[in-house]
């Protein structure tokens, strides 16, 4: 995703499949956009990582106040990650990186208080088309119990391999998995 670009949606709905338009659609899914993240970004998203991931790192015996942090710094891009506003809000960011034929969703984080309102589709629809468009395959790492698995699989993703802490899920072009 060229994130130079600004995506946006209007009136995207909340429906388990895609490019179903909802009238009725949450203020939070109707009213986002995609801007270039910023190197002023970079300690926001942190601080959002370290958030959004703490329950599901703790759960796995895996969360390290300092290290949840630095591992975003490290692999920080403006070039490839986006941040995700909401009704002209902070929301969220989304990395999406090149790797081959592939590209790489990396950094899908929304704050809490816009999760389970139809964003965070709305949002892996946009990059999900444009990864069609160009043909790519699109994978992911998501932690082993996350609730962000089932938003996912919802999208097309299969897992492609497991272990005790990832699991590693892929989405064809159009939606097809492995």
């Amino acid at each position: 995703m060229n994130t130079g670009t600004t995506a946006s949606g209007r009136g995207t709905g909340t429906a388990d499949t895609a490019d179903v338009v909802d009238a009725q659609a949450p203020a939070c899914a109707a009213d986002w956009s995609l801007r270039s993240a910023t190197t002023a970004d970079v300690e926001t998203i942190a601080e959002l990582r370290a958030a959004v991931m703490r329950a599901d790192l703790e759960r796995l015996g895996r969360y390290d106040e300092h290290r949840v942090r630095q591992r975003l710094r490290d692999s920080f891009s403006t070039r490839y990650t986006s941040v995700v506003m909401s009704g002209g809000d902070f929301a969220g960011c989304v990395t999406v990186r090149p790797a081959g034929d592939r590209r790489w969703l990396e950094h899908f984080y929304l704050a809490p208080h816009h999760q389970g309102r139809g964003l965070g589709s709305a949002v892996l629809r946009s990059v999900l088309e444009r990864a069609d468009a160009q043909g790519r395959t699109v994978a992911l790492k998501v932690l082993q119990g996350s609730a962000a698995r089932r938003l996912y699989e919802r999208h097309g993703f299969v897992v492609e391999a497991e272990d005790l802490v990832d699991v590693s899920m892929v989405r064809r072009p159009g939606g097809a998995g492995s």
